[in-house]
């Protein structure tokens, strides 16, 4: 008996693809296929130029401006995008912020900016995506990018931890509650990857050394592309509720100790 199939995803949004992982997974589902949606907050000709590259791709792009800082009104560009491609069988909500500030430190207004850029605004983007998704009536995928530290803490990152970690819990709450529309969602954690958000932009992540990560080295947005385009596609029709971690093996290690080790010694009794 063969394996039930999932309709073809046909259109995905994409926040935050001006760089980064948002630019790498752009580029991979264009591949398969997919029409792509895409937002920026600070960076149009990034933007722009992941549009191109979408293109180059024989598929469609859009571009639009997002700004989670400002919501809720923010989510109405899910809706804009939708209209404008169509339909909408997959959002990525990959945007996102940090601190690197000591808890003692942090003053509210920084905290709740990150709280609504990495929680709330995902949180107000994802209705609208699955309301859409409902609507249509063939289901959707939805990919929330959290990070390691949804699993573990980091210093210095208290509003960053608590706002991945709760979208951790809330990526099982939409599992639960979205699948008997047959909507799917997953977490995507990524560790330390090579991208302008960790000050690594087109660096060949071959020739860093990571001591503390026990495959050695930062990983490409490129790796985390393929796992959240697994997770968007139709192969992944019975994966819903689950946190993919993508790190290098940084979890076993613990985060910190991931980026802070500076010799290899631990690799041995």
């Amino acid at each position: 008996m063969s394996a039930p199939t999932a309709p073809h995803p046909k259109v995905a949004v994409i926040t935050g693809a001006d760089s980064g992982i948002g630019r790498a997974t752009a580029v991979r589902l264009a591949e398969a296929g997919l029409d792509v949606g895409i937002t920026w907050h600070s960076d149009e000709k990034g933007a722009e130029e992941t549009a191109e590259e979408v293109r180059a791709k024989g598929v469609r792009a859009a571009v639009a401006h997002m700004d989670l800082t400002r919501l809720p009104e923010a989510a109405d560009t899910v809706d804009e995008l939708c209209e404008r491609l169509g339909r909408l069988d997959v959002l990525v909500n990959n945007a996102g912020t940090g601190t690197a500030t000591p808890f003692l430190d942090l003053d509210l207004a920084k905290v709740r900016e990150v709280l609504d850029v990495d929680l709330v605004g995902p949180f107000l983007c994802g209705q609208r995506a699955a309301r859409h998704m409902i609507r249509q009536g063939d289901g959707g995928r939805i990919v929330n990018v959290t990070s390691v530290h949804e699993h573990q803490p980091r210093v210095g990152a208290a509003p960053y931890c608590a706002a991945k970690g709760g979208l951790g819990l809330l990526t099982q709450v939409m599992a639960l509650e979205l699948a008997e529309h047959g909507i799917t969602v997953n977490a995507v954690a990524p560790g330390e990857i090579a991208t302008p958000m960790t000050g690594q932009e087109d660096t060949d992540v071959r020739t860093e050394r990571r001591p503390g990560v026990p495959l050695g080295r930062p990983g490409d947005a490129r790796e985390v592309a393929a796992v959240i385009a697994f997770l968007a596609g139709p192969d992944a029709s019975y994966v819903t509720g689950a946190s993919w971690t993508v790190d290098g093996g940084m979890l076993r290690m613990g985060p910190q100790a991931g980026s802070h080790l500076t010799a290899d010694d631990w690799r041995r009794p």
